[in-house]
């Protein structure tokens, strides 16, 4: 039988360590019985989220949970075009009255859905619209930088190294390599934090989509630090779940960094970052680079002129106000909590209400969902200005 089903996660760790020590995917598939089509799920998996990828994941439902039934969606939009002028309250009363038997969508809920279908005009506002995070191929230093988790590898004293890298796109740059206890994002902030204030800010930082980088059932998949850089005016790239090619040149420094600085392991953190250090040094300036025309990354990199700073609070002139989101994530309004998203904790959002009811949530220059006078939650807008590009 292909996996043994008394410890299916102990199976797929000897299976990506094999593929780690550079065994061929065909012959390890075959030694254990499965296809490679499960195996390069399996060691994108790994690659994406590093050890919690293997674990096992719980069967996801036909349609989620809170997800409006097609048929209801579909007679709102019907009621919409049949009633041009009428806003989500009016169609949530002509709901009411057609089908009584069927408890009707939160106004905030449907005016998401004409949103999504394109059936809501906004008012202009007088600003720059944020228009998404395309993946770019920047030519110049600093334009784009890339991050990620290197694989974790025990060290000689049974503790696990979580690699946290950044490089430069266009120079190939490697501007951290330090080693951490978690991929947690509290250890995180400080990386970023020290390159920032060596280098200077990116234009964008591309990763993929684990922790901390996103988080999954966080508003558009933000997280903290990503919610971070956004206040550092630092755009977000993601590349697509399963696709760590889109992020190959990082990739690439990575299968180095592990020949080089892993193997074999160290016995404590201090004496693997000292490795990691010098890799660091070595890799910038006295390894010659073919796609650099045979100069080190060294010789083609400068810090950027934008300087790290200490972000000033958002302001939102075309907006009727502006809201310091909890440490719970809520927005408070007299007595009314409305969830917005733990991830956006300590933060000004601004609001503005809409139509009949309906408020608009902002953040900086990206509408984030709208709520009403009924649900104590935001509905997100229908266009993700954050996702991934397919």
């Amino acid at each position: 039988m292909p996996w043994k089903e008394c410890n299916r996660m102990d199976e797929r760790l000897r299976f990506v360590a094999k593929l780690l020590d550079g065994e061929k995917m065909t012959v390890v598939c075959r030694e254990f019985g499965i296809s490679r089509k499960t195996g390069y799920k399996i060691f994108n998996r790994y690659k994406d989220e590093g050890i919690r990828g293997l674990e096992d994941r719980p069967k996801s439902n036909y349609r989620h949970p809170n997800q409006t039934p097609f048929q209801v969606e579909k007679a709102i939009i019907r009621i919409k075009k049949e009633h041009k002028t009428w806003g989500a309250p009016k169609i949530q009363e002509k709901m009411i009255k057609e089908f009584p038997m069927i408890k009707p969508p939160a106004p905030s809920t449907i005016h998401c859905i004409l949103d999504r279908h394109g059936l809501v005009k906004r008012r202009k506002q007088r600003r720059h619209k944020a228009q998404g995070t395309e993946l770019s191929d920047t030519q110049v230093p600093n334009g784009l930088w890339c991050a990620d988790y290197k694989g974790e590898f025990l060290l000689g004293n049974q503790k696990y190294c979580y690699p946290l890298t950044i490089t430069d796109y266009r120079s190939r740059y490697l501007l951290a390599c330090e080693g951490r206890e978690s991929t947690k994002e509290a250890g995180a902030f400080p990386v970023f934090e020290r390159a920032f204030k060596e280098f200077g800010l990116p234009n964008a930082i591309r990763t993929d989509n684990g922790i901390p980088f996103s988080c999954p059932h966080a508003l558009f998949g933000l997280s903290r630090l990503s919610v971070w850089w956004l206040r550092l005016g630092i755009s977000i790239e993601r590349i697509k779940p399963g696709h760590p090619q889109q992020n190959g040149r990082h990739e690439r420094m990575h299968l180095t960094l592990k020949k080089e600085a892993t193997k074999p392991a160290s016995f404590n953190f201090l004496q693997q970052q000292e490795r990691f250090d010098d890799f660091l040094e070595g890799y910038n300036n006295d390894r010659p680079h073919q796609a650099l025309n045979g100069m080190y990354p060294g010789e083609v990199y400068t810090p950027s002129a934008r300087e790290y700073f200490l972000p000033e609070t958002p302001q939102y002139p075309f907006h009727d106000r502006t809201i310091l989101v909890t440490q719970c994530g809520r927005i408070c309004m007299g007595r009314r909590k409305i969830n917005l998203s733990t991830v956006f904790a300590g933060q000004h959002v601004g609001i503005r209400e809409l139509t009949d009811g309906i408020w608009l949530v902002s953040f900086m220059d990206y509408d984030l969902g709208f709520f009403d006078l009924q649900e104590n939650r935001v509905e997100p807008v229908g266009v993700n200005p954050f996702a991934p590009k397919l």
